[in-house]
């Protein structure tokens, strides 16, 4: 297993991860049991974890994918953008799920509003996860590609750089 092997299986499990985590959260809002909000805590701590091995994992395979034919710097720099804020934005909702468990524990009477926080970040997660996973996908999948936007972006691209 090489580092791109590697990356791609890591890559789908935060993406994933955050997915569940806001399903089991909201099915403990609607079933009002504590026991489930707190397993998606766990699920959204576990996907942060796991984001910080996708996003580490990416430069190697960044420096294996950049070589085959076809493959756009443009594409790939796209996709850096958005794991950047994607990683950021796993591990705020990693951290605030630990803060909402550590509340949970010791001050259950303001709890809700952790489980608030959480379901609107695990949401804005979930839409960021949808773009980065597309343009990770992007870079190599030339059957998913919209033509017109490698075209701008690449025009864009390439007057930053002058």
């Amino acid at each position: 297993m090489n580092d791109v092997h590697f990356h791609l299986v890591v890559t789908h499990l935060p993406i994933v991860g955050v997915s569940i985590g806001f399903l089991v959260l909201l099915a403990g809002y609607i079933t009002k049991s504590p026991q489930v909000k707190t397993t998606a805590l766990g699920i959204f701590i576990f996907s942060a974890l796991a984001v910080i091995a996708a996003f580490y994992t990416g430069e190697a395979a960044k420096d294996i994918v950049e070589n085959l034919p076809g493959v756009s710097e443009t594409l790939i720099h796209t996709h850096e953008e958005q794991a950047e804020l994607f990683y950021t934005m796993m591990l705020v909702l990693g951290g605030a799920s630990l803060v909402t468990m550590f509340i949970h524990y010791k001050k259950p009477a303001f709890v809700k509003y952790g489980f608030i926080v959480l379901l609107l970040l695990s949401i804005s997660s979930i839409v960021m996860s949808k773009f980065v996973g597309a343009s990770g996908g992007e870079i190599v999948h030339s059957e998913i590609r919209n033509n017109d936007n490698i075209i701008q972006l690449e025009s864009n691209h390439d007057s930053d750089e002058d």
